[in-house]
C-alpha cells in the first residue's frame, strides 16, 4: 500500500498523536448597535486585533474594560445578535498591496467595489505601522507638479511633503485635489485617493473624472463613503496611506490625497464617544491630534539607501465659515509642512481658483521647486501681495502716480493670468512660458479680456515645442515672442515693451 494514501496518513496521525491541551478564548456578545459590540470574556484581546463572530460578522478591538471588550465593526450581517459567540484571530488589521490595486476602487479592507474579481495582490501591509525614523530619511528635492499656476509658482509642493487644503464647504478643496491627480496621468506617480465619509454620488463624479482623464489607471481609489460603517470610515486613510507605503518602500514616488481628514475625526468622534471615552475640545477624545500625526508623519522622501521612494501627502480639510482656528484644522495646521487656504470671499468673486495667496504657504517645496521656475516667481508672490494693498488703498478715491497706476495693471493682468478653470490643470513647461512672460512685459499693454486668449496661445505654442526647463531663457523668450507674433527687439529696450499682437 502506498505511503500517500489516506489509510496510511491517518495511521500515522494516530501513532503521532498526543494528549495535550488546547486553549481557546470564547466571547459573547453583549450588546451590539451603532457599529459598536460590547463582548464578555476574551481576557486575552489586544487592541487592534480582528475578531471573528460565530455569525459571520468581523470587528477590531477599539476599547478595553473590567469586564467588557467594546468592538468596532467592519463587516455586519443581519444575524448578528447578543449571544453571537466571538473568537480571537491573533491578527491585526491589513490590507493587499501590489500593482494589481491600480486602477481598481476597493473598501479599506481591500474588498472590491467595482464589480471585478478581487486584486491579486502577493503583499499585505499593516495599517498601524509606524512612520520611519529620521536616519531613514531624505530632504524633499524633487518637485510635484499639481499643475495649477498658482500652487506650482507661488505655493510649490515637493514630493515627500504633507501639504493641506483648507476651505468651507463647495470652495473647490477636492478639485484642486482631482487636479493634481491629473496631472500626474501618464507619469509614473502612484495615486491613492481616499474618500472618507462621501456620499455614493460624489465617489461615482470622482471615479468618472478620473477616468475621463486618464488618471485612473496610476490610480488607487479607496472608498470608506457616508453610508459605510464607522469603523471602515475610520480606517480608510491609514488603509490608503498602507498602500502607497508599499509602493514608496519600492523605490517609487507616490501622492496620497485623504478627502478629507475633518470627515475621518467625526467618525473617530462617534467611535469614541460611543465606546464611553472621555470627550474634549468641541467633543473630540484627545488623542484625535495623536491619530492624524501619526497618520502623517508616515509621509516622507525616503534615503537613497532605503529605495529613495517618496509620499506626498494632499489631506483636505473642512472650515465652517472660514473660521481656521477650530480644533481639527488649527490640529492639522500645527503637524504639516504648509497649507492652501481656500476663501468664500474670493469663489464670490469669481477668482478660481480661489486660493487665498497671503494665507497659503509652503515651507518645504520651494526647495524642489525647478530652478527656471523659481527665477521666474522669486518675487511674485510679494509683488502680488503688494498690487492687493495698493488696490485696496486706491478705494478711497485717492489720485495716483504713473508709476502706481503701472503697478496697479500689472498686477490686475497677473490676477488674470492666474485664474484657471476646474480639471484643467496645465503642464509646468507652459507655466514657465506665462512666467516668462509676464516678467518680461509682454502683457503690459493688453487690455484684461485679451489675457485669457494670449495665455492659451501660449499653451499651444509650448505643445509643439522642443523646449524644457533647461533651456535657456533667452530661448524661451525668442520662441515666446513667436507665438505671440511679436517682432524680436532691436537692442534699444523699446521692443520689450510692445504688447503682443491681439
Amino acid at each position: 500500500m502506498s505511503a500517500g494514501l489516506p489509510l496510511d496518513q491517518a495511521a500515522t496521525w494516530l501513532q503521532d498523536y498526543a494528549f495535550g491541551l488546547s486553549v481557546h478564548e470564547q466571547g459573547v456578545v453583549v450588546s451590539v448597535g451603532d457599529g459598536i459590540a460590547w463582548i464578555s470574556g476574551l481576557p486575552s484581546a489586544a487592541v487592534d486585533e480582528i475578531l471573528s463572530f460565530a455569525d459571520g460578522s468581523r470587528g477590531i478591538v477599539f476599547g478595553l474594560e473590567r469586564q467588557l471588550v467594546g468592538a468596532v465593526l467592519l463587516h455586519q450581517t443581519q444575524r448578528l445578535t447578543a449571544g453571537t459567540q466571538v473568537y480571537l484571530t491573533g491578527r491585526g488589521v491589513g490590507i493587499p498591496a501590489g500593482d494589481a490595486l491600480l486602477g481598481r476602487i476597493v473598501d479599506p479592507l481591500g474588498a472590491p467595489l467595482d464589480d471585478r474579481p478581487p486584486p491579486d495582490c502577493t503583499d499585505r501591509r499593516t495599517l498601524d505601522a509606524a512612520s520611519p525614523p529620521m536616519i531613514q530619511r531624505d530632504f524633499v528635492s524633487e518637485p510635484l507638479f499639481t499643475g495649477s499656476k498658482i500652487i506650482d509658482a507661488l505655493i510649490p509642493i515637493g514630493r515627500g511633503q504633507r501639504q493641506l487644503i483648507i476651505g468651507d464647504m463647495g470652495l473647490g478643496r477636492s478639485a484642486l485635489a482631482i487636479d493634481t491627480v491629473i496631472n500626474q496621468a501618464g507619469s509614473d506617480l502612484r495615486c491613492v485617493y481616499v474618500l472618507i465619509g462621501q456620499k455614493r454620488s460624489a465617489v461615482v463624479d470622482t471615479v468618472r473624472l478620473l477616468g475621463e482623464h486618464g488618471a485612473l489607471e496610476n490610480t488607487t481609489v479607496v472608498v470608506g463613503e457616508a453610508s459605510a460603517l464607522p469603523g471602515l470610515k475610520y480606517l480608510a486613510p491609514f488603509a490608503g496611506c498602507a498602500i502607497a507605503e508599499h509602493w514608496m518602500a519600492r523605490g517609487l514616488d507616490t501622492l496620497v490625497v485623504y478627502d478629507d481628514l475633518s470627515a475621518h475625526a467625526r467618525a473617530y468622534r462617534e467611535l469614541s464617544l460611543l465606546l464611553r471615552r472621555p470627550p474634549g475640545r468641541e467633543a473630540y477624545p484627545g488623542d484625535i491630534f495623536f491619530l492624524h500625526a501619526k497618520l502623517l508623519e508616515r509621509a516622507t522622501a525616503l534615503a537613497a539607501g532605503e529605495g529613495g521612494g517618496s509620499m506626498t501627502a494632499l489631506a483636505i480639510v473642512e472650515t465652517r465659515l472660514g473660521e481656521i482656528a477650530s480644533y481639527i484644522p488649527t490640529n492639522l495646521i500645527s503637524i504639516s509642512d504648509g497649507q492652501i487656504y481656500l476663501t468664500q470671499e474670493l469663489f464670490a468673486a469669481g477668482f478660481l481658483p480661489a486660493i487665498d495667496i497671503p494665507r497659503s504657504v509652503s515651507r518645504v517645496g520651494g526647495k524642489a521647486q525647478p530652478q527656471a521656475i523659481k527665477r521666474e516667481a522669486g518675487r511674485m508672490k510679494l509683488d502680488y501681495l503688494q498690487f492687493l494693498d495698493l488696490e485696496i488703498f486706491t478705494r478711497f478715491g485717492a489720485r495716483l502716480e504713473a508709476g502706481v497706476e503701472s503697478q496697479l495693471k500689472r498686477g490686475a493682468i497677473l490676477r488674470e493670468l492666474l485664474r484657471q478653470d476646474r480639471f484643467a490643470p496645465l503642464p509646468i513647461r507652459a507655466q514657465l512660458a506665462w512666467l516668462i512672460a509676464f516678467n518680461a512685459g509682454l502683457f503690459d499693454r493688453v487690455e484684461l479680456d485679451q489675457v485669457a486668449g494670449l495665455a492659451e496661445r501660449l499653451r499651444h505654442g509650448v505643445e509643439s515645442s522642443p523646449l524644457d526647463l533647461d533651456d535657456p531663457r533667452e530661448r524661451w523668450l525668442g520662441a515666446i515672442r513667436g507665438w505671440l507674433g511679436l517682432p524680436e527687439p532691436d537692442g534699444s529696450g523699446e521692443a520689450d515693451d510692445q504688447g503682443p499682437a491681439a
